[in-house]
């Protein structure tokens, strides 16, 4: 295998573990605060600091991509997605959640033949199929457990692919840092309208106050170890290719499970 293809791989091998490092940020924090302001003062940051440095590499003009009608999408996409995600780590193990997100491409390949028009092949249908028993398999432990909560992933994963499909249809835009910014650029205020609305609700989960300064690093924590690993999937993505990086996003499931084991015990 030629060297650049190694280092890409790698690349790709050392985002996809980081993302789980931050996913266990997120769920150390179950109980404390709610998971729609954890995940409205994520982006906050993100929005900040990957504008900052948007700005200084590209300049300002760059962040004109925002107002492309489908980067709202894509940041509602991952709004819903994200909120619905750090909710499920509240209640369910990080293993079994990472587990169920994993069925985002079966999801993605099922919108792109209906929202894109592409082909689905047989092969599609039917390993869509073996994903959607597998997921069967793992909810049914978890239902009598957590309840109907236990399906939050499984939810989180259909919008997460609602963003995949929004990304193929505005790839080649903008730089993979620009792309970066106006997702998180847009998430992070409809993510502030929410947090006070699910508040309203009256549900003890989403309720809000003054976050202890531990929450607020942690989600800074979060912040920077989630561009850092998008930038680094990004990086091993251009080195190696989409097929061939695809496979490193499984080490998720083994960090997920060390972490899960080792720090809430499960």
């Amino acid at each position: 295998m030629p060297a650049e293809n190694r280092t890409g791989l790698l690349f790709a091998l050392a985002g996809f573990a980081v993302l789980s490092v931050g996913d266990g940020v997120i769920k150390s924090m179950a109980g404390q605060w709610s998971p729609v302001a954890i995940a409205a003062l994520r982006f906050s940051i993100a929005a900040v600091g990957l504008g900052v440095l948007l700005a200084a590499r590209e300049g300002t003009a760059a962040m004109r991509e925002m107002w492309r009608w489908p980067q709202a999408g894509r940041g509602f996409a991952l709004a819903i997605s994200s909120t619905i995600f750090f909710t499920s780590l509240f209640v369910l193990p990080l293993a079994t959640a990472t587990a169920l997100g994993f069925t985002s491409p079966m999801f993605a390949a099922l919108f792109a033949a209906v929202l894109l028009g592409e082909p689905a092949r047989k092969e599609t249908w039917i390993a869509s199929a073996i994903a959607f028993i597998g997921v069967l398999i793992v909810l049914r432990p978890n239902l009598v457990e957590a309840g109907w909560w236990a399906v939050l992933p499984v939810f989180s994963a259909m919008t997460f692919a609602l963003l995949i499909i929004g990304n193929r249809y505005v790839a080649g835009q903008a730089s993979g840092l620009a792309m970066q910014f106006v997702v998180a650029a847009y998430a992070a205020p409809i993510l502030l309208i929410a947090t006070p609305l699910f508040a309203l609700t009256g549900i003890e989960r989403f309720a809000i106050g003054v976050p202890d300064w531990t929450i607020l690093a942690r989600c800074a924590v979060v912040a920077l170890t989630a561009s850092c690993a998008h930038r680094l999937v990004y990086l091993g993505t251009t080195r190696s290719g989409a097929a061939k990086v695809a496979p490193m996003s499984y080490i998720q499931l083994l960090v997920a499970s060390v972490i899960g084991w080792g720090w809430f015990g499960d």
